[in-house]
């Protein structure tokens, strides 16, 4: 069995990180990622797609990107339970990053390793 995807996309904002109530690090990044085709009207449309970034790649992030940088996420999708009264629930898919590639640097400072991975 396989879960894997491959997003490569632009910041459009800078990463929002915040320390949980148990001490774990988390930030949230949203990529710009452009369709590999056009639409109807000749255009390539894009998907905006939030991606979890954990512990060490949440530091890693926060350190060296910025809105506009390009990466690439090889991540996985997860599942939970959203309930929004009794009896009535809501699937939610989660994108989890576990390897980040810097492909453009931002403004911050440059890494010095460029593909980082989620241990």
């Amino acid at each position: 069995m396989l879960n894997q995807l491959i997003l490569v996309g632009r910041l459009t904002k800078d990463p929002e990180t915040k320390i949980l109530e148990d001490g774990r690090k988390v930030s949230d990044i949203v990529l710009a990622v452009q369709r590999g085709f056009k639409n109807m009207e000749g255009n390539y449309d894009t998907d905006f797609i939030k991606v979890s970034v954990w512990e060490g790649l949440a530091t890693a992030i926060e350190s060296y990107c910025v809105k506009g940088t390009m990466v690439a996420v090889k991540a996985r999708l997860q599942t939970y339970k959203y309930e929004i009264e009794p009896e009535k629930r809501l699937n939610m898919l989660e994108v989890i990053a576990e390897r980040i590639t810097f492909l453009s640097s931002g403004q911050k400072n440059d890494p010095d390793i460029k593909d980082l991975q989620q241990k």
